[in-house]
């Protein structure tokens, strides 16, 4: 027996519609027919006139609409900047285009422009990313006038993958004597900082003595950076990475750092002329980089971030439990990292202090094989 759609209802020898239709509202008339398999085909073909009269009613939206919207609507979101910059680079390519006309056809000469400018894969990932956020809250939140979505599907995307990914490139100590000297002092000392406690390049700059909390039971001092965003006299602290408040526990080499620090700013840690340094990647970093004799060839990354990533290589070199090393590098598996007790936060100290032998030569140093792929012509 064949399937009956639903909708229809017979009132004397008559089929008459009773539907309630999204976008429409409830559709009520006779078909004009006692015979069931007409009436069903009258409602499938008015079903397909509203939908045609819903279409051409919609109204229809540019993808730089789109775009202004959402950097309206998130503009406290904490990379709305870095969104905003990506939505900059694809614009000239779609930002005059409907949003029903733009899939993986009209976003190639946008990828193939990027990857004619020397752009890594990964960059490009990212702005489709945003490119696909912005999609889906036109198909799925954003409504016209009628209560129509500003776009009906989604596209399916396919992210560009040239393998041209920079690896990262972890200091020996030999490496880290020589960049460290070529540094400002200020850099000197924020290396320094990051290259024992693995922190990223954003935390240390954002170090403030309001965060430094002393632990009496182990006579140490620990910095808790919020985990939060934060409105500070001198900017807006956008929070950890994973949203959740961090231990910062200090070996001797980043206390005698922090010592350093004491009396050249009230509430930063680390200052230039005053003022608190926005960013460790700078002219100086790449300059001192470079007069160290370090890779700049594109292969590997050539910013702060090797420092975090020379941390949690030293760790594990030094025989450091993963579940140590996990709490000292912040990656958290939805557990609440804050909550140690003065016993576990002994184990963190009793780890990174076994860097600080490395760097004083008390343990033997640590190795490090590089990769020296000869490339064919």
């Amino acid at each position: 027996m064949a399937k009956r759609i639903p909708g229809l209802r017979k009132k004397g020898q008559i089929w008459h519609i009773d539907k309630q239709i999204r976008g429409y509202g409830r559709l009520c008339e006779s078909t004009r027919t006692g015979d069931r398999e007409a009436a069903e085909r009258y409602l499938i073909r008015r079903l397909a006139e509203i939908e045609t009269e819903a279409r051409n009613r919609r109204e229809r939206h540019t993808f730089r609409e789109a775009t202004t919207r959402y950097l309206n609507e998130h503009m406290h979101k904490r990379s709305i900047a870095r969104d905003a910059d990506c939505l900059k680079n694809v614009d000239p390519h779609i930002g005059d285009l409907p949003l029903d006309e733009i899939h993986m056809g009209t976003l190639q000469p946008y990828i193939d422009a990027r990857r004619q400018a020397g752009i890594k894969s990964a960059t490009v990932k990212r702005e489709l990313a945003v490119v696909r956020r912005v999609l889906t809250l036109s198909a799925r939140l954003w409504r016209d006038r009628y209560n129509r979505p500003w776009l009906d599907t989604v596209p399916m995307f396919q992210m560009p993958n040239w393998e041209d990914s920079a690896e990262p490139y972890p200091l020996n100590a030999e490496e880290q004597r020589r960049l460290l000297q070529a540094l400002p002092d200020h850099l000197a000392a924020m290396a320094l900082l990051a290259v024992n406690t693995g922190l990223r390049e954003q935390v240390v700059c954002w170090l403030r003595w309001g965060w430094k909390t002393r632990i009496p039971e182990l006579d140490a001092t620990v910095f808790v950076v919020p985990g939060r965003r934060i409105r500070y006299g001198d900017g807006m602290w956008p929070g950890t990475k994973n949203k959740s408040d961090q231990v910062v526990v200090l070996n001797r080499v980043a206390r005698s750092v922090i010592e350093g620090q004491r009396f050249l700013h009230p509430e930063d840690v680390f200052c230039y002329r005053g003022k608190r340094i926005g960013h460790m990647h700078s002219t100086a970093w790449k300059r001192a980089w470079a007069e160290a004799g370090l890779p700049t060839d594109g292969r590997y990354n050539k910013g702060p971030h090797n420092l975090r990533h020379t941390f949690g290589r030293r760790l594990r070199a030094a025989g450091v439990p993963l579940e140590t090393r996990k709490a000292l590098l912040h990656h958290t598996d939805g557990d609440v990292t804050l909550h140690y007790s003065p016993a576990e936060l002994g184990e963190l100290i009793a780890a990174v202090e076994r860097l600080a032998d490395i760097e004083s030569g008390k343990t033997p140093p640590v190795t490090l094989l590089r990769k020296n792929f000869a490339v064919s012509s």
